[in-house]
C-alpha cells in the first residue's frame, strides 16, 4: 500500500489536482526558480526574512518568532485581500515554501480556517526540485533527437523555428536559455534565467514533446551563456544523428548582420563583448577588430570573426563532441533569408 500523506499535505505527484499553486517564499527565492505557474505571495519579504533569520541565529528562535509572527500575519492578510477574496468555497490551493514547514504551514492554517481546502506541499520546493532533477536525468532517453549543426551564422535557430512552423517537434535550447550561445550571444533587455530556472523551463519543454516523434535540436556547447545543459540531455543530443548546414560565407555574414542588428545601435557594447576574447586572440587582432567597430566596417568585422575565431572553434568542438558529425547529411545553402531558411527546413523534413 502506498504511503499516505498527513491530512492537508500533498506530494509532488499531486500538483495537477489543485486550482492554484502559491509560493510563500521571499521574492528573491521565487525569482531564482519556482514551480510552474506558481504565484508569489511571500509571508516574509526579502528584508523581513533576513532580519528574522538574523535574530533566530544571533538571539533565539523565540525572539525571532515574536518578531516574525505579526509580519507573517500582516502579509498573509494582505495577500488574501489582494488575490483571493473572490475565490469560491470549493477553491483548492496548494502552498509551498522551502521545506514545506512554517511559512507554508502558517499560510495554509489561515486559509483552512476560512474554509478553503488548502494543502501544503510535502517537502516544499526542495522536494519538488529533487524530483525535477531526477526526472531530467531520465527523460532524454525517451526521445529521438535530430541535431541541426553548422558553422556560426548558419541560421540554425531560425531553421528550428521554421521546422516548428512546418509541424516538426523542436527543443529550442537557446530560447529557453535566453542566449544565442556565443560570446556575443546575450540578448538586449532579456537576462538569462538562473541554472535552476533554466532546468525548470527545460523540464516543461520536454514534458510537452511526444516520444514517438523525432525532436530537432541545435548543436550546442555544454554551456549556453551562464547556464549549462544537464548531462543526460547533452549525452543524448551528442549521440544523435546530425544534419549539417553548409552555408556560404557571404550568406552567413549577411544573416549575422541582420540577426545581430541591435549591435549596430550600440558599438560600445559590442566592443565590450569582444574584450572577452582577450587571451583567445592576439592583442593585435583585437585592436584591429576594435578599429573596425569604430569605423563602422561591420561586414569586414563579421567576416574576420568567422574566419579567424568562430569557424576553427566550431569545427574542433563538433568533431570532438558529436559522435555522428563526420557522417552528417549536408545541406548546402547560398542564401539564409526567410525564403531560404524555409526551404532548408522543407529539405530537412523531406529527407
Amino acid at each position: 500500500m502506498a504511503e499516505q500523506s498527513p491530512k492537508g499535505v500533498a506530494k509532488v505527484a499531486q500538483l495537477a489536482e489543485f486550482d492554484a499553486i502559491i509560493d510563500a517564499r521571499s521574492p528573491a527565492e521565487y525569482a531564482e526558480d519556482h514551480l510552474p505557474d506558481a504565484i508569489n505571495c511571500p509571508v516574509l519579504d526579502d528584508e523581513e526574512r533576513a532580519r528574522v533569520g538574523t535574530i533566530y541565529k544571533q538571539v533565539s528562535p523565540f525572539e525571532a518568532r515574536k518578531i516574525g509572527a505579526p509580519l507573517v500575519a500582516k502579509n498573509i492578510a494582505r495577500h488574501i485581500e489582494a488575490h483571493f477574496l473572490n475565490k469560491p468555497k470549493n477553491w483548492r490551493p496548494l502552498i509551498y515554501c522551502w521545506r514545506g514547514g512554517k511559512r507554508s504551514g502558517a499560510f495554509q492554517h489561515i486559509l483552512r480556517e476560512i474554509g478553503w481546502d488548502a494543502h501544503r506541499l510535502e517537502g516544499g520546493y526542495k522536494a519538488w526540485r529533487q524530483w525535477l532533477v531526477a526526472d531530467l536525468a531520465a527523460l532524454p532517453a525517451y526521445f529521438r533527437f535530430r541535431v541541426i549543426s553548422g558553422a556560426t551564422g548558419s541560421a540554425k535557430s531560425r531553421i528550428l523555428d521554421a521546422l516548428s512552423t512546418q509541424g516538426a517537434q523542436i527543443l529550442h535550447l537557446e530560447t529557453l536559455a535566453a542566449h544565442k550561445g556565443s560570446v556575443l550571444g546575450s540578448l538586449p533587455n532579456e537576462p538569462q534565467p538562473s541554472q535552476k530556472a533554466f532546468e525548470t523551463r527545460l523540464h516543461q519543454a520536454l514534458g510537452k514533446l511526444a516520444p514517438e516523434r523525432p525532436v530537432y535540436v541545435e548543436a550546442e556547447s555544454r554551456r549556453i551563456g551562464t547556464v549549462q545543459i544537464p548531462d543526460a540531455l547533452l549525452t543524448a543530443i551528442r549521440a544523435a544523428p546530425c544534419v549539417c548546414i553548409e552555408a556560404t560565407l557571404p550568406a552567413r555574414v549577411d544573416f549575422l548582420l541582420r540577426d545581430y542588428a541591435y549591435f549596430l545601435a550600440d558599438p560600445r557594447w559590442l566592443a565590450e563583448k569582444l574584450g572577452h576574447l582577450r587571451g583567445l586572440q592576439s592583442n593585435e587582432t583585437l585592436t584591429r577588430w576594435l578599429s573596425l567597430i569604430e569605423t563602422g566596417e561591420f561586414r569586414v568585422l563579421v567576416t574576420e570573426l568567422l574566419e579567424q575565431h568562430y569557424d576553427p572553434l566550431y569545427q574542433r568542438s563538433q568533431a570532438k563532441n558529436y559522435r555522428d558529425y563526420a557522417d552528417a547529411r549536408t545541406m548546402p545553402a547560398d542564401t539564409l533569408d526567410e525564403a531560404g531558411i524555409e526551404e532548408l527546413a522543407k529539405r530537412i523534413l523531406a529527407r
